[in-house]
């Protein structure tokens, strides 16, 4: 198969969840031994286990795996960014050598962690760069990110590092973002594909003071008004406005859908690439679950796209996976309460009595 075929086939090609396993999902969380609804998230995280599963009760998510996307923006040259885009090249050295915030938190999940280059403005360790498509990206208010071959490109790279993943044995998938400036063309996506004004969506990103906001503000009007033909075109649209490490991050996720693989999205750039995948295919979402809200006003526009409710919401802004790292126990705390939980008539434990409470 080549990755043309690929692609076309992770775009077409995306089925429901099993409908039957979460229907006996809802009926076994009534028949355990709780109030129903006592579990609150826990319950819907549960059912939506068995769905992407086919199995009720459904079984741990052992074998859970992250992969850090990462690429540079030529945005950054606009001054949206309060670090240099030598930081990208520098966190994916620090990454593959265990030293981030996204290895201590897989540690403490139990998962694994890749980091790729899909686009860093400079040479990366080959283990990294397996599947680089160009250095760096262009400067998305004045040029196109990508030209269309290379969109193409990066959309079947996340395919076939989807494939990789998930024929290594991962049950569960965790895309994570990193680059210096890469919320800047998420936001671009968010604002083109909700329809909301540009000042809503721009954020502080790595910590950047008023003036550096302002020039956000502007890069990412001027940004969407070049991306804004392309709108029901996911190729034209990354290759215009996203960048090799978003188009590729799309293209894992419609292929892990494809290749019925939940997976547990992070933030504001993973969530852009989601609403890109959307665009591509909307059955997309029934695959995915969104970790947490983040500090960034764009990705709360993006989950209500997206009709997701985040697992948690702490004030993360991190990226690299973090957000969805914490939230995997209690995505595994709702399988297993589900799983392991004994019924009433297990427990011989009297279930509610019939008619009104006094």
């Amino acid at each position: 198969m080549t990755a043309s075929s690929g692609v076309q086939a992770a775009l077409a090609g995306i089925d429901y969840p099993d409908g039957d396993a979460a229907q006996a999902a809802r009926l076994r969380q009534d028949e355990l031994t709780k109030p129903a609804g006592a579990l609150g998230v826990l319950e819907e995280l549960s059912i939506w286990a068995c769905g992407v599963q086919g199995q009720c009760p459904p079984h741990a998510f052992e074998r859970a795996r992250v992969v850090v996307f990462a690429g540079d923006h030529g945005i950054t040259a606009a001054g949206v960014s309060a670090y240099p885009a030598e930081v990208t090249a520098q966190m994916v050295a620090n990454i593959a050598a265990g030293g981030a915030a996204v290895n201590v938190l897989a540690r403490a999940a139990g998962a694994g962690v890749r980091v790729l280059d899909l686009s860093v403005a400079v040479d990366t360790d080959p283990a990294a760069s397996k599947f680089k498509v160009r250095r760096s990206s262009g400067r998305i208010d004045r040029e196109d990110a990508l030209a269309i071959d290379e969109a193409e490109r990066a959309l079947a790279a996340g395919v076939a590092i989807a494939d990789e993943e998930i024929d290594s044995g991962a049950q569960l998938l965790i895309a994570g973002d990193l680059g210096i400036g890469n919320t800047t063309p998420a936001s671009v996506l968010v604002s083109v594909l909700t329809g909301v004004e540009p000042i809503k969506v721009v954020g502080r990103g790595t910590g950047i003071d008023d003036a550096g906001w302002i020039r956000k503000c502007a890069a990412i009007r001027d940004a969407r008004r070049r991306a804004w033909p392309h709108r029901e075109d996911l190729v034209r649209l990354l290759a215009a406005a996203g960048g090799a490490d978003l188009a590729a991050m799309a293209g894992f996720l419609l292929q892990a859908a494809h290749r019925r693989t939940p997976v547990l999205l992070d933030g504001l750039v993973v969530s852009a690439a989601a609403l890109a995948a959307q665009l591509g295919n909307p059955r997309v979402v029934h695959w995915l679950q969104a970790a947490h809200l983040s500090a960034e006003p764009a990705h709360e526009l993006a989950l209500k796209r997206l009709e997701l409710t985040p697992i948690l919401r702490l004030g993360m802004r991190l990226g690299e996976g973090t957000g969805a790292l914490v939230a995997l126990p209690v995505l595994r705390a709702g399988v297993l309460s589900l799983a392991e939980m004994a019924t009433f008539a297990e427990a011989a434990v009297a279930t509610r009595q019939p008619g009104p409470l006094e």
